[in-house]
């Protein structure tokens, strides 16, 4: 049977994509990009304002990243000017990978059940709906088959302490998944999600106690080892490569193991 190398220069030869999600290099997204890049893919970069511009500039250089703009999801036409600079420099798109995430501190340290209803709305909006977006505008492009990939996180299926209202927001990306893979599959779009174990993120941060969360981690995973954002980007490559054809609309866990224990 033929093994796939993923680090191999030519397993992603001539796959032009998109990476949303880019703070700094320790982002997840960052991760993925460079292991993206590794496989031999062209890649477009965004950042969220001129503040992050100073951090993923530079790596955006780095990743030799061939369209380089700002983007926040939450500003009208932002979305669509980045697909359009797509469109009009490649024509065409062969991969998304959606990395971002957001939730006002106030509901994301509180309890579900007192979660504002403006915090509720906005966390969709920015964690979930992008998705959707991203997924309508890259329909068009990707008239030869393509790959969109989303963060997700364990917290989607069972409670995890401190995690609070982005669980529901998970929750409602993964079953997105799972629509947008229905319906795009005939068009040989694959839709898949990627469930890291936690990882020391600008966006952890955020997340009361992480430092338990991720020692607990460490301590109970089968593998005991604290997850990369290259593991990461290991599995985003395969799951972008023509090795994962017939794989869409499943959650893709990197976690060391840590979801099958009890």
């Amino acid at each position: 049977m033929h093994q796939v190398d993923v680090r191999s220069q030519s397993l992603l030869s001539g796959r032009k994509g998109l990476v949303v999600g880019i703070a700094n290099e320790h982002s997840i997204a960052y991760g993925c990009a460079r292991m993206l890049r590794e496989c031999g893919a062209e890649l477009g970069v965004t950042w969220i304002n001129e503040k992050t511009r100073g951090y993923v500039e530079p790596l955006a250089r780095d990743l030799k990243a061939t369209i380089q703009m700002q983007m926040d999801v939450e500003e009208a036409g932002a979305l669509e000017a980045v697909f359009d600079a797509i469109r009009q420099r490649w024509g065409r798109l062969d991969f998304v990978l959606h990395s971002i995430a957001f939730a006002p501190a106030s509901d994301l340290q509180g309890r579900v059940a007192d979660t504002s209803r403006e915090g509720f709305m906005r966390a969709m909006d920015i964690s979930c709906h992008s998705f959707m977006r991203m997924a309508r505008l890259a329909e068009p492009l990707m008239d030869k088959g393509g790959t969109l990939l989303t963060m997700t996180y364990l917290g989607a299926d069972e409670v995890v302490p401190r995690y609070g209202v982005m669980g529901t927001v998970k929750a409602a990306l993964e079953a997105s998944v799972r629509y947008l893979a229905t319906e795009l599959g005939p068009r040989g779009i694959r839709v898949n999600a990627v469930s890291p174990g936690p990882i020391r993120t600008r966006a952890a941060s955020g997340i009361r106690e992480f430092d338990e969360l991720l020692s607990e981690a460490r301590r109970r995973a089968p593998i005991r080892r604290e997850v990369e954002i290259d593991d990461v980007g290991a599995l985003c490559a395969f799951l972008v490569s023509d090795a994962a054809q017939t794989i869409t609309g499943d959650v893709h866990y990197v976690d060391g193991g840590f979801h099958i224990l009890a």
